[in-house]
Parts: C-alpha cells; sequence; structure tokens
C-alpha cells in the first residue's frame, strides 16, 4: 500500500508545484507525478534535516518543505523535459 500513497501524493504534489509555478509547463502527467514523487522524498529528507520529525496529527512543516522542493523539481524538470524534447525536434 506504500507505493500507491506515493503515487498520490506525487500526483498532488506534482499538480499543486504545476499550479503555483507561472507559465505552462510541458511536462506529462506521468512525470509531474514522478516529480511531484521526488520533491516528497527531498521535503522529508530536508525536513528531518531541520529537525521537524514525524508528529501526531498533520504535520504541517514537513508537507510545506514537500510543496517546496516538488516546485523546485517540477520547475527544473521541465525546463530539463522541453529540452530534450527540443532537441529530438531539430534533429
Amino acid at each position: 500500500m506504500g507505493w500507491l500513497w506515493a503515487i498520490i501524493v506525487g500526483l498532488v504534489l506534482g499538480l499543486l508545484a504545476k499550479a503555483i509555478i507561472p507559465g505552462k509547463q510541458h511536462s506529462p502527467l506521468w512525470l509531474t507525478t514522478i516529480f511531484g514523487m521526488l520533491g516528497a522524498v527531498v521535503g522529508n529528507a530536508v525536513a528531518r534535516g531541520f529537525g521537524i520529525a514525524e508528529t501526531p496529527g498533520i504535520d504541517w512543516g514537513r508537507h510545506i518543505f514537500q510543496l517546496v522542493a516538488a516546485i523546485v523539481i517540477v520547475f527544473f524538470g521541465d525546463m530539463a523535459y522541453m529540452s530534450v524534447r527540443g532537441r529530438k525536434r531539430k534533429g
């Protein structure tokens, strides 16, 4: 069941990141979900580094770190996707 939650959280974080980033992102939904999953993992690691451990109830601090990481990863991941996609069309 852990993989299902990872996909759901990744999808939600990826879509939230896409909604927050200005402009149009061109990466497909499956790639956005992977970027969101990476954002969750990176955000958890950063939160642990700042001493935010898992707490009972909603852990807002950890979720903020996850969202910020997802925004950064979606932004740069979409730039890389468009760069690779543009090179494939030219050559």
